[in-house]
């Protein structure tokens, strides 16, 4: 849904001020997160670690026009045609416009809260309702002050059912919360410790949040928790109040036996005087509690639909916590790293209980130093302790401060580390058989790295692209440069192979100038995949222009043909000023024009209207080679005459680049205005400079292992024949997948368990053959043919080519897995 800017100035009470007819359908708080910018809000957030109102100028320069500040800073007298909004608070006057926003539907609403279970529960809901109703949710857990807001403005005059969370962590939050989510129905899931230290007691909390369900029709909570129960009487809520229970008969929802078996139970159900049976893929306590939620709100809401009973046997858990993953070493692994509390600790051992099949394998937990209790250490970890012996845990990882100064309160076999990093580094992690183990962990502790470590690894042939090391590498350029200077960013070839989406997200979050591709086919992917930074097409074909100027994509010009239809086609569709690239040969020979067509250039761009020089730029042709640099000089040189005549001409700056990644690394002096990022993006340093982080990492895992003996060929051809008794691993990699079939026959090489192996016999199309014999190698193990272990330039150099090629020769049937460290 849109709002004129001016109307949403009159909602957030600004009487003042003189408005375009800008139409707005996108809140943004983040503007690392800017998709759309001509339709997008940014609110100028102030954090105790951050200002919304510095990312203004650049936002603006990225086609933003509409702001909400808290200040008018004088930059901002410099952005012609953009609409401030000036407001005593953005926070809260975000919360105003979609408070406002919520008033025009009269739909169905739901409002949960609660310590722990809230997004489960939203999304148990959504799976049972969706076929009855166009549901509006908060994405993920998006339930904060910002969150809030930012989830109910998706509601449009198409939904029939909004369910939203709502969380708090300290006072008065979730009476500003109330109006902007105003449920009809209201689910409180429970009342834990998160979040104690900045509450008197458990009633103080369960009192603020009630405030959300003031205006609600109806209340779900658990009839049987006294403090719940306790509280919503005080609050005078008991009329609206729909207690289930598990011991109360004459509650509207009466839980008369819940049976477990074999990892799903049967819950028999008496619903206002009738009895019912349903069946769920879960036997675990957590998840029986939050079905029962869901029960509840569903005979509020419409009695009707639980008649399908099958549908409830039909869900599925949510990929959020409590997930069960094969380990290590036999092992079985539940993750639970999204948050950490008394209550939330004691619902995952119920989980780790009901998984516990095998008598013999030993129950392990791995736990941190639990947070934001409000509660003296003591006092908690005498609770922690009593709770996981009562939960028949038998190992315990602890890992932080707090627990190793309490290890005597724990009576089973234990071990202590003060972080992460120590556990690691230990080994002991590798030891571990046989063992269900919950790893539950606050999020400030990465547990995230113990479950990678501890996790069987799927076997399959994937491009591991580390988005960290793209960060690195860009900020180890940045180091080089001044801060003014801009970078432009090569993504053109699919990202040299590491997928030009992911690289081109990344790099839009961690302020890149400019993106560069190579056809606008790739630019136009990036739009339509919500990339909104500037977009330099290096090689515009003339059937191409429809797709350029849709899409606002930004032209390199290198002869006067170009010119010229660039020229006729902006001015056909009545555009001004469209920003072109020009590119000026210097010695390389490629594509461009030759320096003295400076006059003729600055002639015809002067004699029109359709497009203006954004930049001048070069190329160097052998920066990366000390021996090329009298002719580096000499390219530099000329260039810098060149855009000083073209500037002059043009009587206007444009910006000037000429250096690519081996400039920045040895010519750092003439960086100019731009310099222009490609293989060292990717970690690669043309001119052998250390310092880069390597970005992809091609992996498969061993299939199979014969044995074969001295004497036999092995693979098409019998190209390869075995000179001893050998051990042949056979890997699901192939010349189809980017493997370059003449690394074959002993030429190429991958990494396994610290050593290096030949690659033998003729590679094919869908598998290539390794000789594993001086290894310990087994089937299931994980393959390296290219890393940090085995550089990418060094299978560049056994081909006699260069890295770039390897990079982009993957096949796109190659899984890409991205990840952050």
């Amino acid at each position: 849904m849109e709002y004129k800017i001016k109307e949403i100035a009159r909602i957030l009470g600004i009487r003042s001020g003189k408005w375009n007819e800008d139409s707005i359908s996108i809140l943004l708080t983040d503007s690392r997160r800017l998709s759309f910018p001509e339709e997008s809000l940014f609110f100028a957030l102030r954090t105790k670690t951050n200002d919304g109102h510095k990312y203004i100028e650049e936002l603006y320069k990225l086609r933003v026009r509409n702001f909400v500040v808290s200040e008018m800073l004088p930059v901002f007298e410099t952005l012609p045609d953009a609409n401030f909004l000036l407001v005593k608070d953005t926070v809260k006057a975000l919360q105003k416009l979609v408070a406002f926003h919520r008033k025009r539907f009269d739909i169905p609403v739901i409002g949960i809260t609660g310590s722990n279970g809230k997004t489960i529960v939203k999304e148990f809901l959504y799976q049972l309702l969706h076929d009855e109703f166009h549901i509006v949710r908060s994405p993920r857990s998006y339930n904060s002050q910002i969150g809030v807001p930012l989830s109910v403005w998706e509601m449009n005059e198409k939904h029939t059912l909004g369910i939203f969370e709502a969380g708090i962590s300290q006072p008065d939050e979730m009476e500003r919360l109330q109006p902007i989510i105003a449920p009809k129905i209201g689910l409180i899931t429970n009342l834990g410790e998160a979040h104690q230290e900045n509450f008197l007691s458990l009633n103080q909390k369960c009192q603020e949040k009630l405030q959300l369900f003031a205006e609600a029709e109806a209340i779900i909570y658990n009839g049987d928790d006294a403090i719940l129960s306790h509280n919503i009487e005080s609050a005078l809520l008991s009329h609206k109040a729909v207690g289930w229970s598990r011991t109360d008969k004459e509650a509207p929802l009466y839980i008369s036996s819940i049976v477990k078996k074999e990892g799903a139970t049967t819950l028999t159900c008496v619903l206002f005087g009738i009895d019912r049976q349903f069946t769920i893929p879960f036997d675990d306590d957590a998840s029986i509690e939050n079905v029962i939620h869901c029960l509840a709100v569903m005979l509020c809401l419409k009695p009707s639909s639980i008649n399908d009973i099958a549908k409830f046997s039909r869900l599925e858990p949510v990929d959020m916590r409590l997930n069960i993953k094969q380990g290590i070493n036999n092992c079985m692994l539940i993750n639970d790293t999204y948050n950490s509390d008394i209550n939330s600790l004691d619902i995952a051992l119920s989980f780790q209980q009901s998984r516990k099949v095998d008598k013999k394998m030993k129950s392990t937990l791995i736990l941190s130093d639990i947070l934001q209790t409000g509660t003296l250490p003591k006092s908690l970890y005498k609770k922690v302790a009593d709770l996981i012996h009562r939960k028949g845990v038998q190992r315990l990882v602890g890992i932080g401060r707090d627990l190793a100064s309490f290890e005597h309160l724990f009576d089973m076999e234990k071990e202590f580390y003060q972080t992460t990093e120590e556990f690691i580094r230990s080994g002991k992690w590798k030891n571990f058989h046989k063992e269900l183990v919950l790893i539950k962990g606050s999020r400030r502790f990465h547990f995230e790295q113990i479950s990678e470590l501890l996790e069987k690894k799927v076997h399959e042939t994937i491009l591991e692209v580390n988005l960290d090391a793209i960060v690195h590498n860009v900020n180890y350029y940045r180091s080089r440069l001044k801060p003014e200077t801009k970078m432009a960013c090569m993504v053109k070839a699919f990202g040299y192979g590491a997928g030009s989406y992911e690289i081109a997200k990344t790099l839009q979050e961690h302020r890149c100038d400019y993106l560069a591709v190579a056809l606008a086919d790739e630019g136009e992917a990036l739009r339509k995949a919500g990339i909104s930074i500037p977009i330099i097409v290096m090689n515009p074909e003339f059937s191409s222009f429809n797709v350029l100027l849709e899409n606002y994509l930004e032209p390199e010009v290198y002869s006067f043909r170009l010119l010229d239809a660039v020229i006729r086609e902006t001015e056909r569709r009545g555009m001004t000023f469209y920003p072109i690239h020009i590119k000026l040969d210097t010695g390389m020979h490629r594509l461009g024009f030759q320096p003295q067509d400076i006059p003729e250039i600055i002639e015809r761009i002067k004699r029109q209207s359709g497009v203006k020089v954004r930049s001048l730029f070069s190329h160097l042709a052998g920066s990366d080679e000390a021996a090329l640099d009298e002719f580096t000089h000499q390219q530099v040189e000329c260039y810098e005459k060149a855009a000083l005549a073209l500037e002059q001409g043009l009587e206007y700056k444009v910006i000037k680049h000429i250096l690519n990644s081996a400039g920045i690394e040895r010519f750092a002096d003439s960086q100019m205005d731009m310099v222009r990022l490609g293989l060292g993006l990717y970690g690669v340093s043309a001119s052998g400079q250390s310092g880069l982080k390597n970005v992809s990492t091609l992996k498969t895992t061993i299939l199979q292992i014969q044995e074969v003996p001295a004497g036999d060929s092995v693979g098409y051809n019998r190209k390869t024949f075995m000179p001893r008794d050998s051990r042949i691993a056979i890997l699901p990699i192939g010349y189809a997948d980017g493997l370059d079939r003449h690394l074959g026959n002993g030429r190429g090489e991958v990494y396994i368990k610290g050593k290096r192996c030949p690659i033998v016999g003729n590679i094919c199309m869908d598998t290539c053959l390794i000789d594993v014999t001086d290894t310990d190698a087994r089937e299931g193990d994980p393959i390296i043919l290219f890393g940090e272990e085995l550089p990418v330039q060094e299978l560049a150099a056994k081909l006699d080519t260069i890295p770039y090629e390897i990079l982009t020769s993957i096949s796109p049937r190659v899984k890409r897995v991205y990840y952050r460290e």
